[in-house]
Protein backbone atom coordinates (compact mmCIF):
# COMPACT_ATOMS: atom_id res chain seq x y z
CA UNK A 1 0.00 0.00 0.00
CA UNK A 2 1.52 3.22 -0.62
CA UNK A 3 1.99 5.79 1.64
CA UNK A 4 2.57 9.53 0.72
CA UNK A 5 4.73 9.64 4.32
CA UNK A 6 6.76 7.28 3.14
CA UNK A 7 9.77 8.17 0.42
CA UNK A 8 12.18 5.94 -1.44
CA UNK A 9 16.06 6.08 -1.85
CA UNK A 10 17.53 4.01 -4.63
CA UNK A 11 21.22 4.56 -5.00
CA UNK A 12 24.02 6.70 -4.72
CA UNK A 13 27.07 8.01 -2.89
CA UNK A 14 27.32 9.55 0.59
CA UNK A 15 24.86 12.58 0.23
CA UNK A 16 21.94 9.62 -0.56
CA UNK A 17 23.29 7.49 2.91
CA UNK A 18 22.76 11.56 4.62
CA UNK A 19 19.64 12.34 2.51
CA UNK A 20 17.78 9.02 4.06
CA UNK A 21 18.59 9.38 7.37
CA UNK A 22 17.96 13.51 7.16
CA UNK A 23 14.15 12.63 5.67
CA UNK A 24 14.08 10.15 8.50
CA UNK A 25 14.86 12.61 10.95
CA UNK A 26 11.81 14.57 9.84
CA UNK A 27 9.68 11.67 10.75
CA UNK A 28 9.03 9.85 7.39
CA UNK A 29 10.09 5.87 6.68
CA UNK A 30 12.32 6.05 4.18
CA UNK A 31 12.90 2.49 2.34
CA UNK A 32 16.51 2.01 0.07
CA UNK A 33 17.55 -0.02 -2.30
CA UNK A 34 21.10 -0.26 -3.10
CA UNK A 35 23.43 0.24 0.54
CA UNK A 36 24.17 -3.19 1.46
CA UNK A 37 27.10 -2.18 3.32
CA UNK A 38 25.50 0.62 5.24
CA UNK A 39 24.43 0.40 8.59
CA UNK A 40 21.00 2.93 8.40
CA UNK A 41 19.96 4.34 12.05
CA UNK A 42 15.76 2.58 13.28
CA UNK A 43 13.55 4.92 10.67
CA UNK A 44 15.37 4.11 7.56
CA UNK A 45 15.00 0.39 5.95
CA UNK A 46 16.11 -1.75 3.11
CA UNK A 47 13.90 -3.27 1.19
CA UNK A 48 13.75 -4.81 -2.65
CA UNK A 49 13.00 -2.75 -5.45
CA UNK A 50 9.46 -4.23 -5.62
CA UNK A 51 8.71 -3.73 -2.56
CA UNK A 52 9.68 0.05 -2.00
CA UNK A 53 7.99 0.61 -5.05
CA UNK A 54 4.97 -0.69 -3.32
CA UNK A 55 4.90 1.39 -0.05
CA UNK A 56 6.44 4.74 -1.70
CA UNK A 57 4.53 7.68 -3.82
CA UNK A 58 8.21 9.72 -3.32
CA UNK A 59 11.26 8.17 -5.01
CA UNK A 60 14.58 9.33 -5.23
CA UNK A 61 17.40 8.53 -7.59
CA UNK A 62 20.96 9.64 -7.38
CA UNK A 63 23.11 12.13 -8.51
CA UNK A 64 23.64 11.67 -11.64
CA UNK A 65 21.67 8.97 -12.01
CA UNK A 66 23.89 6.90 -14.03
CA UNK A 67 27.31 7.46 -15.54
CA UNK A 68 27.12 5.22 -18.15
CA UNK A 69 23.59 5.25 -19.18
CA UNK A 70 22.42 1.73 -18.52
CA UNK A 71 22.68 0.92 -14.97
CA UNK A 72 22.19 2.73 -11.75
CA UNK A 73 24.05 4.62 -10.19
CA UNK A 74 25.35 2.63 -7.11
CA UNK A 75 28.36 2.63 -4.84
CA UNK A 76 27.39 0.42 -1.87
CA UNK A 77 26.44 -2.68 -3.35
CA UNK A 78 27.47 -5.48 -5.50
CA UNK A 79 24.13 -5.95 -7.18
CA UNK A 80 23.75 -3.74 -10.28
CA UNK A 81 20.85 -2.22 -10.97
CA UNK A 82 19.46 -2.37 -14.68
CA UNK A 83 17.80 0.49 -16.12
CA UNK A 84 15.11 -0.91 -18.18
CA UNK A 85 12.12 -1.12 -19.17
CA UNK A 86 11.28 -3.12 -16.01
CA UNK A 87 12.66 -0.79 -13.94
CA UNK A 88 10.60 2.04 -15.36
CA UNK A 89 7.56 0.12 -14.71
CA UNK A 90 7.90 0.52 -11.08
CA UNK A 91 8.24 3.95 -11.28
CA UNK A 92 5.21 4.60 -12.94
CA UNK A 93 2.32 6.50 -10.95
CA UNK A 94 5.60 7.79 -8.63
CA UNK A 95 6.70 11.24 -8.49
CA UNK A 96 10.53 10.88 -9.43
CA UNK A 97 13.25 12.71 -8.39
CA UNK A 98 16.99 12.52 -9.98
CA UNK A 99 20.12 14.51 -10.30
CA UNK A 100 21.34 14.84 -14.26
CA UNK A 101 18.35 12.56 -15.97
CA UNK A 102 18.99 12.76 -19.24
CA UNK A 103 20.70 9.30 -19.83
CA UNK A 104 18.18 7.78 -17.85
CA UNK A 105 15.32 9.07 -20.20
CA UNK A 106 17.31 7.10 -22.88
CA UNK A 107 16.56 3.96 -21.20
CA UNK A 108 12.53 2.75 -21.62
CA UNK A 109 10.16 5.03 -23.63
CA UNK A 110 8.11 4.72 -20.31
CA UNK A 111 9.80 7.53 -18.96
CA UNK A 112 7.62 10.07 -21.30
CA UNK A 113 4.72 9.38 -18.64
CA UNK A 114 6.62 9.20 -15.53
CA UNK A 115 6.41 12.28 -13.35
CA UNK A 116 10.04 13.56 -13.14
CA UNK A 117 11.96 16.10 -11.36
CA UNK A 118 15.78 16.99 -11.72
CA UNK A 119 16.80 18.34 -8.79
CA UNK A 120 20.25 19.31 -10.31
CA UNK A 121 19.05 22.09 -13.02
CA UNK A 122 16.97 23.99 -9.54
CA UNK A 123 18.57 27.51 -9.06
CA UNK A 124 18.13 26.88 -4.97
CA UNK A 125 20.13 23.35 -5.19
CA UNK A 126 22.88 25.00 -7.18
CA UNK A 127 23.60 28.26 -5.39
CA UNK A 128 23.28 26.36 -2.20
CA UNK A 129 25.97 23.60 -3.84
CA UNK A 130 28.60 26.37 -3.82
CA UNK A 131 29.54 26.74 -0.65
CA UNK A 132 30.42 22.98 0.02
CA UNK A 133 32.21 22.95 -3.83
CA UNK A 134 34.04 26.18 -2.76
CA UNK A 135 35.33 24.60 0.27
CA UNK A 136 36.28 21.41 -1.02
CA UNK A 137 38.23 23.02 -3.70
CA UNK A 138 40.19 25.17 -0.62
CA UNK A 139 40.81 21.60 1.01
CA UNK A 140 42.22 19.97 -2.18
CA UNK A 141 44.24 23.53 -2.27
CA UNK A 142 45.49 23.28 1.31
CA UNK A 143 46.36 19.35 0.90
CA UNK A 144 48.18 19.67 -2.25
CA UNK A 145 49.96 23.21 -1.97
CA UNK A 146 53.26 23.17 -0.40
CA UNK A 147 52.93 26.62 0.79
CA UNK A 148 50.35 28.59 2.66
CA UNK A 149 46.81 29.43 1.15
CA UNK A 150 47.69 32.97 2.41
CA UNK A 151 49.76 35.17 0.65
CA UNK A 152 49.30 32.52 -2.38
CA UNK A 153 48.85 34.23 -6.28
CA UNK A 154 45.31 32.58 -7.04
CA UNK A 155 43.01 32.65 -10.07
CA UNK A 156 39.54 31.84 -10.17
CA UNK A 157 38.88 31.25 -13.68
CA UNK A 158 35.27 31.74 -14.49
CA UNK A 159 32.72 34.26 -11.86
CA UNK A 160 29.69 32.45 -11.84
CA UNK A 161 28.43 31.13 -9.16
CA UNK A 162 31.07 28.99 -7.79
CA UNK A 163 33.92 31.44 -9.40
CA UNK A 164 31.62 34.09 -6.76
CA UNK A 165 32.15 32.18 -3.62
CA UNK A 166 35.26 30.85 -4.26
CA UNK A 167 37.16 33.97 -4.57
CA UNK A 168 35.47 35.48 -1.62
CA UNK A 169 36.72 32.46 0.14
CA UNK A 170 40.40 32.75 -0.94
CA UNK A 171 40.36 36.93 -0.34
CA UNK A 172 38.63 35.70 3.31
CA UNK A 173 41.93 33.59 4.11
CA UNK A 174 44.54 36.01 2.87
CA UNK A 175 45.15 34.98 -0.82
CA UNK A 176 46.69 37.42 -3.75
CA UNK A 177 43.19 36.84 -6.35
CA UNK A 178 42.21 37.45 -9.45
CA UNK A 179 39.06 36.27 -11.65
CA UNK A 180 39.11 35.45 -15.07
CA UNK A 181 35.53 36.51 -17.04
CA UNK A 182 34.44 37.55 -19.97
CA UNK A 183 31.76 40.22 -19.75
CA UNK A 184 32.15 43.69 -19.42
CA UNK A 185 28.98 43.37 -16.06
CA UNK A 186 31.85 40.44 -14.66
CA UNK A 187 34.70 42.85 -15.06
CA UNK A 188 32.77 45.68 -13.10
CA UNK A 189 31.99 43.32 -10.38
CA UNK A 190 34.92 41.45 -9.83
CA UNK A 191 36.69 45.11 -9.91
CA UNK A 192 33.99 46.37 -7.37
CA UNK A 193 34.86 43.32 -4.81
CA UNK A 194 38.73 44.36 -4.98
CA UNK A 195 40.27 41.68 -6.69
CA UNK A 196 42.51 41.60 -10.07
CA UNK A 197 40.74 40.78 -13.30
CA UNK A 198 42.37 39.12 -16.10
CA UNK A 199 40.10 38.01 -19.62
CA UNK A 200 39.48 34.61 -20.21
CA UNK A 201 40.99 34.25 -23.05
CA UNK A 202 44.30 36.00 -21.83
CA UNK A 203 45.05 33.83 -18.78
CA UNK A 204 48.80 32.83 -18.24
CA UNK A 205 49.99 35.06 -20.66
CA UNK A 206 50.58 38.37 -17.84
CA UNK A 207 51.15 36.64 -14.51
CA UNK A 208 51.69 33.03 -12.87
CA UNK A 209 49.72 31.40 -10.28
CA UNK A 210 50.35 29.44 -6.63
CA UNK A 211 46.43 27.80 -8.06
CA UNK A 212 44.59 28.07 -10.29
CA UNK A 213 40.92 26.60 -10.04
CA UNK A 214 38.91 26.26 -13.27
CA UNK A 215 34.92 26.73 -12.79
CA UNK A 216 34.07 26.72 -17.17
CA UNK A 217 32.78 24.04 -18.08
CA UNK A 218 34.91 23.87 -22.02
CA UNK A 219 38.75 23.13 -22.70
CA UNK A 220 40.28 26.49 -21.40
CA UNK A 221 43.19 24.64 -20.68
CA UNK A 222 44.31 23.35 -24.14
CA UNK A 223 47.88 22.45 -24.72
CA UNK A 224 48.79 26.08 -25.77
CA UNK A 225 47.22 27.99 -22.54
CA UNK A 226 49.11 25.22 -20.20
CA UNK A 227 52.20 26.00 -21.67
CA UNK A 228 52.67 29.35 -20.99
CA UNK A 229 52.36 28.40 -16.72
CA UNK A 230 54.72 27.45 -14.61
CA UNK A 231 55.88 24.17 -13.42
CA UNK A 232 54.68 23.62 -10.44
CA UNK A 233 51.33 24.86 -11.06
CA UNK A 234 48.28 23.44 -9.28
CA UNK A 235 45.13 23.68 -11.42
CA UNK A 236 42.35 22.14 -9.60
CA UNK A 237 39.04 21.46 -12.25
CA UNK A 238 35.85 22.17 -10.52
CA UNK A 239 34.17 22.16 -14.01
CA UNK A 240 31.56 19.39 -14.93
CA UNK A 241 31.89 16.75 -17.17
CA UNK A 242 34.12 16.62 -19.43
CA UNK A 243 35.95 19.33 -17.52
CA UNK A 244 38.29 22.16 -18.60
CA UNK A 245 41.67 21.05 -19.14
CA UNK A 246 43.62 18.97 -21.49
CA UNK A 247 45.28 16.65 -18.90
CA UNK A 248 47.71 14.36 -20.61
CA UNK A 249 49.21 17.90 -21.41
CA UNK A 250 49.21 19.13 -18.29
CA UNK A 251 50.94 15.89 -17.41
CA UNK A 252 53.46 16.52 -20.16
CA UNK A 253 53.80 20.12 -19.05
CA UNK A 254 54.66 19.41 -15.46
CA UNK A 255 51.61 20.92 -13.81
CA UNK A 256 49.51 18.87 -11.76
CA UNK A 257 45.94 18.96 -12.93
CA UNK A 258 43.17 17.97 -10.61
CA UNK A 259 39.51 16.53 -11.35
CA UNK A 260 37.59 17.51 -8.76
CA UNK A 261 33.89 16.46 -9.44
CA UNK A 262 31.07 15.94 -7.02
CA UNK A 263 32.85 17.61 -4.37
CA UNK A 264 29.77 18.31 -1.92
CA UNK A 265 29.47 14.43 -1.71
CA UNK A 266 33.01 14.26 -0.79
CA UNK A 267 33.91 16.38 1.49
CA UNK A 268 30.79 17.59 2.90
CA UNK A 269 27.92 14.45 2.24
CA UNK A 270 25.17 15.46 5.55
CA UNK A 271 25.19 19.42 4.05
CA UNK A 272 24.53 17.98 0.68
CA UNK A 273 22.11 15.43 1.61
CA UNK A 274 20.31 18.26 3.35
CA UNK A 275 20.05 20.27 -0.14
CA UNK A 276 18.70 17.33 -1.85
CA UNK A 277 15.71 17.13 0.85
CA UNK A 278 15.18 20.56 1.12
CA UNK A 279 15.18 21.08 -2.95
CA UNK A 280 12.95 17.88 -3.46
CA UNK A 281 10.33 19.47 -0.12
CA UNK A 282 10.67 22.36 -2.30
CA UNK A 283 9.44 20.61 -5.22
CA UNK A 284 6.88 18.89 -3.29
CA UNK A 285 5.24 21.86 -2.10
CA UNK A 286 4.84 23.44 -5.51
Amino acid sequence: MIDTNNFGVIGGDRRQIALAESIASDGYTVYTLGFDTVDFSKGVKKVELEELAARCENIILPLPVTTDGKYLNVQYSENRILLDDQFAEYMCHKQVFGGMMGKLFLTSELWDSIDTYDYYIREEFTVRNTVPTAEGALEIAMREFPGTINGSNCLVVGFGRIGKILAWMLRGIGANVTVSARKPSDFAWIESYGYRSIKTDDICDRDQYDLIFNTVPALVFNRRTLSKARQGTILIDLASAPGGVDYEAAEKLGIQAIKALSLPGRVAPKAAGDIIKNTIYHIIEE
